[in-house]
């Protein structure tokens, strides 16, 4: 078997890099004006009280959205405008519910969403005979599913780096998303609005493992926009399909598909699962991960500078896109990428384990009908590394009216952790003459 371009190019541009390198930071942009409302609280399985991880809010007539984090919580930000309407609560799998902005509190909003049931027979009658041939038809058809106009995107980033269980660097940033139509061949500028980074380098050993990518990491995880990546037409014979249990969202039909790697493909690929719209044959979703056949094979993709007397290798590589949909078009909504690590010393008894995660969100969004693109010098490069800029910590208003995804409470104990940290800085600053 041949080696698989695609594959290695696909791993290169969503990778990590080990590096004792510092980077330059820069904030763009300016403030966003205007009052908004919040509202904080949880969403949850009505049965088992289990937390929903990444169901979606989205405040109906409008393109406001945001989503819940791993433990069910979500923050979302209304303008004071917005007086009356719904916001809709969708999760796979689950009846969408529809509240009232009259109904929601500022915080302890307690949302429970109750499973959609499946009927069998509706599934036996619906389901088609060849999956391959579904996946194939599904992104055939973005062209006509997916948003055809230029789009202007404001989300929210977060980027994660822990040393075992412990945060030793945060990242945050707002970018503005040039999203160019689905069915065109040209490629989505980002641009940095707003962002703060802090990391604790004592924690890290000798080497700064940092990410590079940046918002890029999880903007090239749209499978439809990005399909070549993946499933291409050269690639398709190297996975396996099968149906699984059909399910449901927003009321609607979506099969299910997995796919796994066949066992001749010396190289590492993918296996996960496909959620595709019954009838419109719609992408609505996909969660994967890396098949780590070989590790050697699997560093050489992803490391890209380390110390001589240091092994590296990844140990878990995970994926996941959600799209939602707007006046019978889809679209981007979120993603994520989860990466874990072995760092082994040759002249250390235990190894080191780190694990990084992305996540993008899209919270508001405007048809960009001009097709004007941000200038050169303010397009993020897909090799960005993030820079430290800690200060953005000390102002509990620092995102203002910018919805972002709910910080868990590990997260939220690293900001407080920063925060003591930058008001010591401040304190010894001032006290010298």
């Amino acid at each position: 078997m041949k080696t698989i371009p695609y594959q290695k190019k696909r791993l290169t541009l969503i990778a990590s890099v080990l590096s004792i390198v510092l980077s330059v930071f820069t904030v763009l942009g300016q403030e966003k004006s205007g009052e908004f409302k919040s509202f904080k609280g949880k969403v949850v399985d009505a049965d088992t009280n289990r937390p929903l991880v990444f169901a979606t809010l989205s405040v109906e007539e409008t393109n406001i959205s945001t989503i819940t984090n791993t433990e069910g919580g979500f923050l979302l930000k209304i303008p004071e405008e917005i007086t009356s309407g719904n916001v809709l609560v969708s999760f796979l799998g689950y009846q969408t519910k529809s509240i009232p902005l009259q109904q929601l509190k500022g915080v302890k909003n307690k949302i429970d969403l109750k499973v959609s049931v499946t009927q069998l027979s509706e599934v036996d009658v619906e389901v088609p005979k060849n999956p391959e041939a579904l996946v194939r038809e599904t992104m055939a058809k973005k062209g006509e599913n997916y948003f055809n106009d230029p789009t202007l995107m404001t989300a929210f980033y977060r980027e994660t780096i822990k040393k075992r269980r412990r945060n030793v660097s945060l990242s945050e940033a707002v970018v503005n998303i040039y999203k160019a139509p689905y069915k065109s061949p040209r490629r989505d500028a980002v641009e940095l609005f707003k962002a703060r980074k802090s990391t604790d380098y004592s924690k890290l050993d000798t080497v700064a493992l940092k990410l590079q990518g940046g918002p890029f990491n999880t903007l090239y995880v749209d499978l439809m926009k990005y399909p070549e990546y993946i499933f291409d037409a050269e690639s398709f014979s190297n996975y396996r399909f099968s149906f699984d249990r059909s399910t449901r969202i927003n009321d609607r039909l979506i099969f299910v598909i997995n796919f796994t790697q066949r066992a001749s493909v010396p190289d590492p690929l993918y296996q996960g699962k496909l959620y595709i719209d019954a009838e419109n044959k719609t992408l609505t979703s996909a969660v994967y991960s890396l098949n780590i056949t070989d590790r050697v094979k699997a560093a050489r993709l992803f490391v890209r500078k380390k110390p001589a007397k240091v092994d590296v290798w990844p140990t878990e590589v995970a994926y996941r896109v959600d799209y939602r949909e707007k006046d019978g078009r889809w679209y981007y909504g979120y993603s994520n990428a989860a990466l874990t690590f072995k760092v082994d010393w040759e002249d250390k008894l235990f190894n080191s384990v780190y694990s990084m995660t992305a996540e993008m969100a899209v919270t508001d969004w405007e048809r960009n009908i001009s097709g004007e693109l941000p200038k050169n010098r303010d397009r993020l490069k897909t090799s960005i590394i993030l820079g430290d800029e800690a200060i953005g910590f000390s102002d509990p208003d620092f995102w203002g009216e910018y919805n972002i995804i709910e910080p868990e409470k590990s997260i939220e104990s690293a900001i407080r952790k920063i925060q003591r940290q930058l008001r010591r800085k401040n304190r010894g600053s001032n006290s010298k003459p």
